[in-house]
């Protein structure tokens, strides 16, 4: 199925986020691999696929999501690019045939996250901001650090530093984001061996 999703991915992705993409799979990869996940494949799945919507225009991102009956609230009705990480599951599902809930989830969840994520929604959501395209920023390389570490922790992390992007971008935060935040950032101070990281 791979390349099959890769000719897809050639028709209706540029170029450069097809890199984006395989760079995601393989750092996805990598981290269940760490994490001892069961299944990598998923991860592999996860990060080939996260992407399948993120150039389809607004309205049909807006039209697929109301049709699937996802909540469509006011910051998604003005940016409706936050939904392709879910229209990217839904492809995933009818396009190519994707029956695993965990591997669904992992990719709807890689863009805003969600409290109480699974492992496999982790390391997509982590890998996502942190695979090595993104830069090698002093900030950046300590997050990937942190990734390999602790994986609650580093989604903590990660999601500090995109809602700086987003704070200094003056862009809309979906209010998701900041629960996915919150909620890593409780668990992980009630874990007792996280090392302690500069950030």
């Amino acid at each position: 199925m791979r390349e099959q999703v890769l000719a897809w991915l050639a028709e209706n992705v540029p170029p450069s986020r097809v890199n984006h993409i395989l760079r995601v799979e393989q750092m996805a990869t990598e981290l269940a691999v760490h994490y001892q996940l069961e299944d990598v494949t998923k991860a592999a799945t996860c990060g080939l696929m996260h992407d399948l919507a993120k150039y389809f225009p607004p309205q049909k991102l807006l039209s697929i999501a109301r049709k699937e009956g996802l909540e469509v609230d006011y910051v998604m009705e003005a940016a409706p690019h936050l939904l392709h990480a879910d229209v990217s599951a839904i492809i995933a599902r009818d396009t190519f045939g994707v029956e695993d809930e965990e591997v669904l989830q992992a990719i709807a969840n890689h863009t805003l996250g969600r409290p109480g994520m699974s492992l496999l929604s982790c390391i997509v959501f982590v890998a996502d901001t942190l695979e090595p395209g993104r830069g090698d920023t002093p900030e950046l390389e300590n997050l990937r650090a942190i990734s390999r570490e602790n994986i609650d922790y580093a989604v903590w992390k990660t999601s500090d530093y995109s809602l700086k992007f987003l704070i200094e971008s003056s862009c809309l935060i979906h209010q998701r984001t900041i629960l996915t935040r919150n909620w890593f950032l409780q668990k992980s101070r009630k874990q007792t061996t996280i090392r302690p990281f500069v950030s």
